[in-house]
């Protein structure tokens, strides 16, 4: 597995599906200038400012809308990470 440094956080992209009304699948999306998706599956310990440790307010599992087009993209076994920076994720989406 990979493990993150500093305040980066690991996360599993989420395929977004784009759906009609009716509920009918589109196969084709454009591309958008809106955040994307992610799960965290690794937090970094977080960056030292000031001489201390300010740990990254995420755990794993949560899903988490971030910038699109930041980061690092990493495939490892067959799946789809991106390697961000902390400050990169917009918001905790709570279900």
């Amino acid at each position: 597995m990979i493990k993150p440094l500093q305040d980066y956080v690991l996360l599993e992209k989420v395929k977004e599906e784009e759906k009609t009304a009716s509920g009918i699948v589109l196969t084709t999306k454009e591309a958008k200038d809106e955040p994307s998706h992610g799960i965290v599956k690794a937090v970094g310990p977080g960056k030292t400012e000031d001489g201390k440790l300010v740990p990254v307010d995420l755990k794993e599992g949560q899903e988490v809308i971030y910038k699109k087009y930041s980061g690092t993209e990493i495939k490892e076994d067959k799946k789809e990470y991106l390697l961000i920076k902390a400050e990169d994720i917009l918001a905790i989406v709570e279900k």
